[in-house]
């Protein structure tokens, strides 16, 4: 009679459970930003938060959380209540964060649930006109011949186009001085200018002025060649295999959120970008929409982490 007791006891624990899952959301949702206001991860979750709102029909609203490169939002979606109603948005700090911090107030991969990717934004190696290399090949060539004597520039400490350039120069070799600005515009700026004549960058911030012939493309740093750059190829086309470094978007929850409910939140989004409006917002910040399921997610996490924690501690970059 214990055992029946019992077995009804967790039936009953059980059925509770689907049923506060099974009418999820029945209020609204908040989704974290780690970012302030304006820039891409912001923006993206902007645009998922009105068609969650939409599909779900409950409310699904912004809250933006800047700070500490993203870590101080991030934290904040690690610890909250893992019921489903506080999403993270997070950009590609997720990965870089864990080798350039000594102390992240959160485990990204035992704190976290994946969901899904939403987007990937390879970036671009640009260089000014008067350098004489049109290849990856040749520039490699004329960094090697002048060591020390060239720089690349960067949008700060730990960003994409910072790592993306120490990749290249660990995979080659190369003496070649990092030179930061803070941000993406002063950084094109300097190179446009000629004054920093090399720079990895988005490729939404590159278009118009690689079309303006202002800087000249070399190489695109994703698997397959961009759709906005179509005759440029990529860095393994271009003989620098072992190179890409997409910048990713995805959505996560805080580890331990019931599984029907990550299961929801993923068809959800997988029909979001999959939409035709949703797409054209997404590639005019220079993405391509891309959803995963959550195993792919956390697969592609872990694999990111490992890549980045390779060329940080080679490079011995510390975050201040």
């Amino acid at each position: 009679m214990k055992g029946i007791a019992l077995g009804l006891a967790a039936l009953l624990v059980a059925g509770a459970s689907f049923a506060q899952t099974s009418a999820y959301p029945d209020r609204p949702v908040k989704m974290i930003a780690p970012f302030a206001p304006g820039g891409p991860v912001d923006a993206v979750a902007r645009v998922l938060a009105p068609k969650l709102s939409e599909g779900f029909g409950q409310q699904f609203y912004v809250e933006n959380h800047p700070g500490g490169s993203g870590n101080i939002g991030t934290a904040l979606a690690a610890k909250a209540a893992a019921d489903g109603y506080t999403i993270l948005v997070i950009s590609s700090t997720l990965v870089v964060n864990p080798s350039l911090f000594a102390k992240l107030g959160f485990d990204t991969t035992s704190d976290l649930a994946p969901v899904s990717l939403v987007g990937v934004a390879p970036q671009v190696l640009l260089v000014h006109p008067s350098v004489p290399a049109a290849s990856v090949q040749e520039l490699v060539a004329w960094v090697k011949a002048s060591p020390g004597q060239y720089s690349y520039a960067h949008a700060g400490l730990g960003t994409p186009g910072y790592l993306a350039g120490e990749m290249l120069k660990q995979a080659f070799g190369l003496d070649l001085v990092a030179v930061s600005f803070n941000g993406g515009g002063p950084a094109i700026t300097s190179t446009i200018g000629g004054h920093t004549p090399i720079l990895y960058t988005s490729i939404s911030t590159a278009v118009e002025h690689v079309k303006q012939g202002t800087v000249r493309a070399l190489a695109v740093t994703g698997a397959r060649r961009s759709p906005a750059l179509p005759d440029v190829p990529t860095l393994a086309e271009a003989g620098a295999p072992g190179q890409e470094s997409d910048i990713i978007l995805g959505v996560l929850v805080p580890a331990g959120t019931p599984h029907d409910v990550i299961d929801r939140l993923h068809r959800e989004i997988v029909r979001i970008v999959a939409l035709a409006d949703v797409r054209e917002r997404l590639s005019a910040l220079g993405f391509e929409s891309i959803a995963s399921t959550p195993e792919e997610f956390a697969d592609r996490i872990r694999w990111e982490i490992d890549k980045w924690a390779k060329v940080i501690r080679a490079a011995n970059i510390k975050a201040q």
